[in-house]
């Protein structure tokens, strides 16, 4: 079924070719628009990725629910799509939805990939990003830096002004392909405080306890923003594969599209497979 068919109280778009499996895509921010995904270095010219605009973001408007009540939402598009099961990627924030899916739904949830997820509230592994080699002599990372440590804005045209300020400190360089990526995708204060709203307090405990379908999880070797040991030992407590993309940042699809794509399409390949079982 095509997206512009479905009746859904959130929107939906996608790329690629119409008539291939579809793979549903959750952005980051979270509820950051989710044009900042492009076409994930080209992944769309072999796979159909249907992507799901968060509750909170401009396409679908209102607030989320909180990532782990949105995961109805997952549920609902894979219904509405007439599938089995779906595989999901998802990058960053979205990577809590992600889970709240496959925990929640586990019988909708064939597979995951998991793009440089936050990690340190799932592991409780200390956030290492003092010791990532970010160029600090850069002053605009060197700002960015300070930016991430000691802002905390309180309206939505500081929190989107922070946002940019913030920006040079999560990708591995910063240069005119970053800078021209960090403006792509409008972002929310209130759309990102609404996400981390009525949360289960045991929701860690429930994630760790499900049965995790098999999972992908790409990390980037410079990123700031979630750390190096925190994704890998996230990847372990899921019991994921790990791809850790060097001299990458927040974005691999940016800053390493050859790399990023090759993790990507050989995992797709994998788990799209028929009767794919993957060890």
């Amino acid at each position: 079924m095509r997206v512009d068919d479905l009746d859904l109280p959130f929107a939906v778009t996608e790329t690629g070719p119409p008539d291939a499996d579809p793979v549903i895509v959750l952005p980051g921010g979270p509820c950051r628009g989710p044009e900042y995904l492009s076409d994930l270095a080209g992944l769309d010219s072999t796979r159909r990725l249907v992507v799901l605009h968060p509750r909170g973001t401009p396409r679908s408007g209102g607030l989320s629910r909180g990532w782990w009540q949105d995961a109805d939402d997952v549920a609902a598009l894979v219904d509405a799509l007439g599938m089995d099961a779906a595989h999901l990627i998802a990058h960053s924030a979205g990577t809590r939805l992600a889970l709240a899916a496959a925990t929640r739904y586990p019988q909708l949830v064939r597979s995951l990939m998991l793009v440089t997820p936050p990690a340190t509230w799932l592991t409780g592994a200390a956030h290492d990003g003092a010791s990532i080699a970010l160029d600090r002599t850069v002053p605009a990372v060197a700002d960015a830096l300070r930016a991430l440590e000691e802002e905390d804005p309180a309206t939505d045209d500081a929190f989107r002004q922070a946002f940019q300020r913030q920006a040079p400190a999560t990708y591995a360089h910063w240069s005119e392909i970053e800078r021209a990526h960090a403006q792509v995708g409008s972002v929310s204060r209130a759309s990102a405080l609404a996400w981390f709203d009525d949360v289960p307090a045991d929701a860690v405990e429930l994630i760790r306890a499900a049965p995790i379908p098999p999972t992908l999880v790409i990390g980037g070797s410079l990123d700031y923003l979630t750390g190096v040991k925190p994704v890998m030992d996230y990847a372990a407590v899921l019991g994921a594969r790990l791809a850790m993309i060097e001299d990458c940042g927040h974005y691999p699809w940016v800053e390493q599209p050859a790399a990023f794509l090759r993790a990507a399409d050989d995992w797709l390949s994998m788990v799209l497979a028929p009767s794919s079982e993957v060890p």
